[in-house]
């Protein structure tokens, strides 16, 4: 009895020793083409490394960690369904694979399905808390969709995890900045660059709430010096220009937009802005050219068209300011100003219904526009509707407008009354 159970034991530990000797040979091959496919991967040759990955895959059709990498694969050639389905795959072997979840999540934030990427994203947290991008990339997403308490949250957790993550002190301000609380921004944007110095992102978003605060002259140091670490920033010289416009310093403002133009010949804001500068600086045909510009790249936007009208009206042509102002309000149906100007322009040429009706819609938008009601007064006026001009003189001085003399004394003659 005793020799026949040591034969029993020898049979069995050959049977063990012999399937692991045969999985040991068949892991050879798969950890073969495996770490092939992450040689092509890192070449960023990726139709090689996907057939890697492949022949790891066909070899052991449970090897989670060859679907996750062919999903990354996928992923960097743009075949996001594809790449999805390789996470699925990898997660469905693995439940446990935080990495596959934090991938998938990332693809479905890019596919726009902001909701499962929340989902994807959370899990992964789960499975490890200590996962500071998962934290960050879920953050980036509550940001998105608005949940601007929840982003908030995150990045803090990312903060907590990652007292270095640089990253994360940068969205976290861009969030407070959402949020008008201005002086906690720049507190995160102040970590960022310390931690990175070399943030130029950091340094771009700083400058733009110091614009916001109304400090331009910190906000052009932080965009010089988000330009001197990214000198392709065309973001960066066009809000250089715009707080130098800001400064009436209209020389160095249309350098920064031609820069930003060289950068971006489609950047149909810095041709509206230089147009700006230009009139601003009296050389309208360059405006104008400026503003058309900026139309013929971007025809909706309303600016390009309510500025040059400005410049038209400047030179006197008044038809083409008017067609102008009509075409910003056709963009934009609340832009107030392009109302106001094209009334001013129906006054002048003594329309006064029309002129009248498009001060209603200025008032309408804004009811505390006092020069709406002080320009409607004078057309009241001349349409002889005394009391509603009268109405409005009230209305305007209440808002704080001074009513010249000689129309008072012209409005009470006109209509009998002293008030």
């Amino acid at each position: 009895m005793k020799q026949k159970n040591l034969i029993t034991i020898t049979i069995v530990s050959f049977i063990v020793w012999f399937l692991i000797l045969r999985n040991a040979y068949a892991q050879v091959p798969r950890e073969k083409a495996f770490n092939k496919g992450d040689e092509y991967y890192h070449k960023r040759m990726y139709d090689e490394s996907i057939s890697e990955y492949s022949k790891a895959i066909e070899i052991d059709p449970e090897y989670a960690a060859a679907y996750g990498n062919r999903g990354i694969a996928y992923a960097a050639q743009g075949n996001l369904e594809q790449a999805i389905a390789d996470f699925s795959k990898a997660i469905e072997i693995n439940p446990d694979d935080a990495k596959a979840y934090y991938n998938r999540g990332s693809i479905y934030s890019d596919k726009g399905d902001l909701t499962q990427a929340i989902s994807d994203y959370s899990k992964a947290i789960e499975i490890n808390p200590d996962d500071a991008k998962a934290y960050y990339n879920r953050g980036n997403v509550y940001g998105e969709t608005g949940e601007l308490e929840q982003a908030i949250s995150d990045y803090s957790k990312a903060i907590e995890i990652d007292p270095n993550c640089a990253y994360a002190y940068g969205s976290r301000g861009k969030v407070y900045a959402d949020k008008g609380d201005l002086t906690q921004a720049i507190s995160d944007f102040s970590k960022a660059i310390e931690i990175n110095p070399n943030d130029a992102n950091a340094y771009y978003n700083r400058g733009n709430v110091y614009g916001d605060k109304g400090n331009l002259t910190q906000a052009i140091s932080d965009y010089s010096k988000a330009i001197e670490i990214n000198p392709n920033d065309a973001d960066a010289y066009y809000n250089r220009g715009k707080t130098y416009a800001a400064k009436d310093d209209f020389i160095q403002a249309i350098a920064d937009f031609s820069k930003a133009i060289e950068i971006n010949p489609y950047f149909a804001d810095a041709f509206c802005n230089r147009g700006d500068a230009y009139r601003a600086k009296g050389n309208l045909e360059q405006a104008i050219a400026d503003f058309s510009k900026a139309i013929e790249i971007n025809p909706a936007l309303a600016e390009a068209s309510f500025n040059r009208g400005i410049a038209y009206a400047t030179k006197g042509n008044f038809a083409q300011a008017t067609s102008d102002y009509s075409k910003a309000i056709e963009i934009n149906p609340q832009h107030v100003k392009a109302y106001f100007n094209r009334a001013v322009i129906y006054l002048n040429q003594d329309n006064y219904d029309r002129a009248i009706a498009d001060f209603n819609k200025a008032i309408e938008i804004n009811p505390k526009y006092a020069d709406a009601y002080h320009n409607r007064a004078v057309a009241y006026f001349f349409n002889k509707e005394y009391d509603e001009s009268w109405s409005d003189v009230n209305k305007a001085m209440e808002l704080g407008v001074s009513i010249n003399s000689q129309f008072i004394e012209a409005l009470k003659k006109a209509s009998g009354r002293e008030k």
